[in-house]
């Protein structure tokens, strides 16, 4: 898969550190280019520089590959990246939601912001009024969601495949 220099992914008030760690090595499989962690989810580090084990045992080095940074505010980093260019595309269910597997991007394409999570709340409508593009993931079985780090996986590999 070749490296998306123009991918990025925001992951907001994710509560599982394994989750993130998931993420991790989800996003250096698919070739992202920047995590944002915002809110509430827990960093590769703490603020004291000690490593966040649980992130590190799932992540397996990717925490270490792929590049990170912490926002505390989610809504200013999505005004700065859509001013820089970013296509803001939230990963939820939503009754405005296209299915995922109708959306390509391909590595010439715009900028792209994938937004993944909160597990339990799903995200803010005042957030998802700011993506460009909502898509979302058809259930089919009794279960209205997929765990977090496999909803990730599964729509970036889709979307982002060559």
């Amino acid at each position: 898969m070749k490296k998306y220099q123009n991918s990025v992914l925001i992951l907001p008030d994710i509560r599982s550190a394994i989750n993130v760690g998931a993420i991790f090595r989800t996003a250096d499989a698919v070739g992202i280019s920047k995590i944002y962690l915002t809110g509430y989810t827990p960093r590769p580090t703490d603020k004291f520089g000690r490593i966040q084990k649980d992130i590190s045992k799932s992540a397996l080095g990717a925490e270490d590959f792929v590049p990170w940074e912490y926002k505390k505010s989610l809504p200013t980093l999505i005004n700065k990246l859509k001013k820089d260019g970013y296509k803001i595309i939230a990963v939820e269910q939503n009754k405005n939601a296209i299915d995922y597997r109708t959306l390509r991007l391909r590595s010439g394409h715009k900028k792209a912001v994938f937004i993944i999570g909160p597990e339990v709340e799903g995200l803010d409508k005042k957030i998802l009024n700011k993506c460009d593009i909502i898509a979302e993931i058809p259930m089919h079985g009794k279960k209205e969601s997929l765990n977090v780090s496999v909803a990730c996986g599964v729509a970036l590999f889709k979307i982002l495949r060559p």
